[in-house]
């Protein structure tokens, strides 16, 4: 969808696409302090760029601010790129320029985190990556910990305050029917009516069909999809949905 768009001034339909050969080259001529081939390495993977920001085009974020932070990264990853290595450049650039965007996204959360909080964050995220790297599987926070010489609590303390918040709008599930949203799996377990609603719940569930009370085991107990309850049920997929229907519907009414 972004091929056919301007973002920074910059017609995406017409950015240019390098060939692994002349990638290759140019990242040698990089590296002999070549300033042109540099700039020309940084336009010829734009396409790159704008591939790595579709992924968070769903954050209501500004894409002229994620492409520009996700040229940064770019940057980054032709200066430090090591020829040697026998990788693709794509194979680098991609997790440098993702980085470089989950950080901008980190710091420019509406929820403000310390700086020492945060820094301490990206300590163990690199331990993290370290160690990963090092041993082929996750560390344990309790060795992150142990890394960085720290409380477990306060490694704890640092990567949660960094985790960027959901919307009690994010949806969580959806099969064709009613869509199911964070808010909807929020609940109040010292709420005095919590009680009244189970009974009235388990009264309205006693109401329906062992066909109804069936399917909706399946569905929302069990986790099944309308085809697979179709399928083990013997009916049709258009069947299970109207029954599904109805019967949440009679829960309402009852309610």
């Amino acid at each position: 969808m972004y091929n056919k768009v301007d973002i920074c001034g910059v017609n995406t339909a017409k950015l240019k696409v390098l060939t692994e050969k002349e990638k290759t080259e140019l990242l040698r001529r990089v590296r002999e302090g070549d300033k042109q081939a540099r700039e020309e390495l940084i336009n010829g993977n734009l396409r790159l760029v704008l591939s790595v920001i579709q992924r968070f085009t769903n954050r209501g974020e500004n894409l002229d601010d994620l492409f520009q932070v996700g040229c940064i990264g770019l940057i980054k990853a032709i200066d430090h790129f090591d020829m040697n290595q026998g990788v693709r450049f794509s194979t680098y650039g991609v997790p440098m320029i993702i980085g470089e965007i989950r950080r901008y996204l980190r710091d420019n959360n509406s929820i403000r985190v310390s700086r020492s909080l945060r820094d301490t964050a990206y300590k163990a995220m690199q331990v993290k990556e370290k160690m990963t790297a090092k041993n082929n599987k996750e560390p344990t926070i309790e060795e992150i910990a142990e890394e960085l010489d720290l409380p477990r609590e306060d490694v704890v303390l640092a990567l949660e305050s960094i985790v960027e918040p959901v919307s009690l709008y994010e949806p969580v599930f959806s099969d064709g029917g009613d869509t199911i949203y964070v808010m909807d799996q929020v609940g109040d377990n010292n709420d005095d009516n919590n009680w009244l609603d189970e009974i009235a719940l388990k009264e309205a569930i006693s109401d329906l069909s062992d066909r109804e009370k069936r399917i909706l085991s399946m569905r929302f107990f069990q986790g099944k999809t309308q085809m697979e309850v179709a399928s083990e049920i013997g009916i049709s997929q258009a069947q299970v949905s109207r029954l599904e229907k109805g019967a949440l519907g009679k829960i309402k009414r009852d309610i």
